[in-house]
C-alpha cells in the first residue's frame, strides 16, 4: 500500500479527480429530497489508498454498502430529488459535525487510517471545503429553492447499517431514525409494521443527535423541515435484486405517507 506523505496543499481535488455532489432527478416534483451521505468510496487522487487495503475501501467503513441502487431507483420512483455524496467517508464524513474525531477518523471500528494521521490544519480545511461544504451548500441551496417556489419539502436521509457490529447480529431489516421532530419517523414506523414481514428499528440501530449527526438536525430540523432517517441492513441491498424491491417497498410507502401528511404540508 502507498499513501502520500508529502505536505498537503491548499488545493485537495485537481484533475482527474470528480465532483463531490451526485444528482439524480434534479427537477422531480415530489416533495420528498433525498439524501446519501455515504453513497459513494471515491478518494481523491492526491490521498491514495489512505494506506488502507483495497478489501477494507470495499467494506462498509468506506461506504454505506448498497445505498447508491436504493437511493437512485427510490429518487425515480418518487419522481423525487437525490442529492449525494461520492466521496468516502473516511476522507470526511458528511454526516459529522467538523472538528468531531469521527469526522477524518484516524481508526474505524478496528482498521487504522494511516493517511489520517496526523494531517494538518490546511489539509483538514481543503477537505471539508472541496468535498464537505460542497455537498450541504447543494443541499441548503435547493431547500431554499423550494422554499421560494413555495413548494413543500421533506428531507428523507438514507443510510444503510452492517449485520452485525462488534461481534453482536443486529436483527432490524430497517430503521427509522430522529432527532427532535417525530412526526416523519412515526408515520414511517408505522407502515413499515402495517408491512408484517420486517422487523423495525425505532431509532435503532442508530439513534440521531445534534452531536453525532450533521445532515438531520442542519437541513431538518434548523429549517423547520419535516424529516427523517432511515437505515436499511446491507445484506438485504447489497445486490440489485434487493435495491429495487426495497426501493419499490419504499416508494409505495412514501407515496402514501405524502398522502397523509399533503394537508399539513400545504398548510405549512
Amino acid at each position: 500500500m502507498a499513501f502520500n506523505t508529502a505536505e498537503a496543499t491548499d488545493q485537495l481535488l485537481g484533475d482527474g479527480d470528480i465532483p463531490p455532489v451526485h444528482e439524480v432527478n434534479a427537477e422531480g416534483t415530489s416533495p420528498f429530497l433525498l439524501t446519501s451521505d455515504h453513497y459513494g468510496r471515491i478518494l481523491p487522487r492526491a490521498l491514495g489508498d489512505l494506506g488502507v487495503s483495497e478489501d477494507e475501501l470495499t467494506r462498509h467503513i468506506a461506504w454505506d454498502i448498497g445505498i447508491a441502487g436504493v437511493a437512485e431507483r427510490l429518487a425515480n420512483l418518487l419522481n423525487a430529488h437525490l442529492i449525494a455524496q461520492r466521496y468516502s467517508r473516511l476522507v470526511i464524513d458528511c454526516n459529522r459535525p467538523p472538528g468531531v474525531a469521527s469526522s477524518i477518523p484516524v481508526i474505524s471500528e478496528a482498521t487504522a487510517i494511516p493517511r489520517n494521521e496526523g494531517i494538518s490544519d490546511g489539509e483538514r480545511a481543503a477537505r471539508r471545503r472541496e468535498i464537505f461544504q460542497p455537498y450541504h451548500d447543494r443541499i441548503d441551496a435547493v431547500i431554499d429553492r423550494r422554499s421560494r417556489a413555495k413548494r413543500p419539502t421533506v428531507l428523507v436521509s438514507l443510510h444503510s447499517f452492517t449485520p452485525v457490529y462488534a461481534g453482536v447480529a443486529r436483527p432490524w431489516h430497517i430503521g427509522a431514525l430522529y432527532n427532535h421532530d417525530k412526526v416523519l419517523p412515526q408515520l414511517l414506523l408505522k407502515h413499515l409494521r402495517s408491512e408484517g414481514d420486517l422487523v423495525v428499528g425505532d431509532n435503532e440501530p442508530y439513534a440521531v443527535s445534534d452531536l453525532s449527526d450533521y445532515t438531520i438536525p442542519v437541513h431538518g430540523e434548523a429549517r423547520g423541515l419535516v424529516n427523517t432517517g432511515i437505515e436499511i441492513r446491507q445484506d438485504l441491498i447489497a445486490d440489485q435484486s434487493g435495491q429495487q424491491q426495497w426501493a419499490e417497498r419504499l416508494a409505495r410507502i412514501f407515496a402514501e405517507i405524502e398522502a397523509e401528511l399533503r394537508p399539513a404540508l400545504l398548510v405549512g
